[in-house]
């Protein structure tokens, strides 16, 4: 591994102030593969003050939208290039397949890209003004300051949603990666290093939550905080953000239904299902963990999703023929095994899974077996929290309306999907799901141009799209008066 495991601040690789460090774990066998810096406050600190300095003296900002645009394109290009190093980086840190991670690494650099042609198209807007004789615009400008902090399930993933945006508005940033998967973090620094990101401009800084994510999100240097993790956590970054009033772009999971009705296309509703699930061992904010199913089909549907289920091959996420790999660490594990606990507490049936595996080879890593539970009702844990595995609870309904109100029966609105060949009876359900994606006969398909975020309490604002962009920007309405004359009012 030729990485340089260190911290990057103000254009520098350096160590933590305090030397201390934290190993970094594959959690297939549990394996040291990396040894990197633990930061803390002092830090974080000198990283926002680096950002702050970097934004204040206006290069960044006042550098054309062209050229920005210009250095994201090329970071875009480097992950193309290194993408196999990438993905090996990722399914070490993570445990997911390797043909997943060469995945991601294609969506992160169209997200660059995206990014990137979208730097220099708002240009602002005139408006009319009630004055003659004047000129009255719009214009988008850099929030200023981003503390941008990234949870472990999709690493680079996640940090291209916010380093791209941020880059190509001429904001500074400090990103904070999930302290048990920093490792494509820090290849990516290297990358855009290469590509010619000015020094302070985009600054790393790894360590834990508690330390380094509290003093990003309380620190009044900070403009905007944007991060992706868990509600508990969320709701202690808004307490802290207040500080300063500081912008919030929050994504905090969700409990996502997927409703089937018996005239849905049957294989394919299976399947989808499965795929919503079970990738990355169902640690996806987006995962369809939440099964509602037409009554009259109910038997049917879970009988094929078992027998699928039963096939799944486990194991190394480098071995082509492993369809899942391990969850990501002993705490996280040790978590879905309380969940599932509380779901066979609570009345629900284990129609499948529910325990680890016995394969001896698989004995060292965080693996759990693919979970199916079925007599679930909304008022049970597993059907209402988020148990982040690879983990389907199974309702029934037998109306339309009481699919809906199943499907908004939560306090969660990140995603949710319909199946069924009647569009008119799609186009309803999806108008009534409180949600901020609906998909009508897909699950879990995402692309840089839509917008992504969630009602309720998964969270505030948006990533990707154009929405996306404008959460890096302020607003500003600039007027000028072409001929100004006295008022004599006083």
């Amino acid at each position: 591994m030729n990485l340089k495991l260190q911290q990057y601040i103000n254009g520098k690789w350096v160590e933590a102030n305090s030397g201390n460090t934290r190993t970094i774990i594959n959690p297939f066998n549990q394996e040291v593969i990396a040894s990197v810096p633990e930061g803390d406050e002092s830090d974080a600190k000198a990283a926002i003050a680096a950002a702050r300095e970097a934004f204040d003296n206006g290069e960044w900002a006042s550098t054309p939208a062209t050229e920005r645009g210009a250095i994201v394109r090329k970071i875009a290009e480097f992950i193309e290039r290194d993408k196999e190093e990438l993905a090996h980086l990722e399914s070490l840190d993570t445990g997911k397949t390797v043909e997943e991670s060469r995945g991601d690494m294609d969506d992160i650099a169209g997200v660059f890209r995206y990014f990137a042609e979208l730097a220099d198209k708002d240009g602002g807007e005139l408006i009319d003004s009630p004055v003659p004789n004047s000129i009255s615009k719009v214009v988008r400008e850099p929030v200023g300051v981003c503390g941008q902090i990234t949870p472990w399930n999709y690493p680079l993933l996640q940090a291209s949603w916010k380093l791209a945006p941020a880059l190509a508005t001429g904001n500074t940033l400090i990103i904070k990666p999930s302290e048990i998967t920093p490792l494509t973090h820090i290849k990516v620094f290297e990358l855009m290093e290469e590509a010619g990101v000015p020094a302070g401009v985009a600054n790393l800084v790894l360590g834990a939550g508690d330390t380094i994510g509290a003093e990003l999100s309380s620190n009044t240097d900070v403009d905007l905080i944007s991060f992706t993790g868990g509600i508990v956590t969320g709701k202690k970054i808004m307490q802290a953000a207040s500080v300063n009033v500081k912008k919030l772009a929050l994504e905090l999971g969700g409990k996502n239904p997927n409703v089937i009705f018996a005239d849905a296309d049957f294989d394919i509703a299976v399947d989808q299902a499965l795929n919503g699930v079970f990738f990355h061992a169902g640690q996806i904010c987006s995962a369809g963990t939440r099964l509602i199913v037409e009554e009259s089909i109910h038997d049917k549907f879970v009988n094929a999703l078992v027998e699928r289920v039963k096939k799944f091959k486990l194991g190394s996420g480098f071995n082509e023929d492993t369809q899942m790999g391990p969850l990501i660490s002993a705490e996280h594990l040790a978590k879905v095994e309380k969940y599932v606990e509380a779901g066979v507490q609570e009345g629900a049936t284990v129609a499948v899974g529910g325990k680890r595996p016995e394969d001896p080879e698989l004995q060292k890593g965080f693996f759990y077996l693919p979970t199916i539970f079925t007599d679930c009702t909304t008022d049970m844990s597993v059907v209402q929290d988020e148990g982040f595995g690879p983990i389907i609870t199974v309702e029934k309904f037998r109306t339309e309306e009481e699919a809906v109100n199943l499907s908004n029966d939560s306090i969660y609105g990140l995603a949710g999907g319909v199946f069924t060949n009647d569009i008119a009876k799609a186009e309803r359900c999806a108008a009534k799901m409180r949600m901020g994606t609906v998909w009508i006969n897909e699950f879990n398909l995402y692309f840089p141009h839509a917008p992504w975020g969630g009602y309720k309490q998964s969270g505030i604002g948006r990533e990707l799209g154009k929405l996306g962009m404008e959460e890096y920007t302020e607003t500003k309405h600039i007027f000028q008066n072409l001929k100004p004359e006295t008022l004599n009012w006083f």
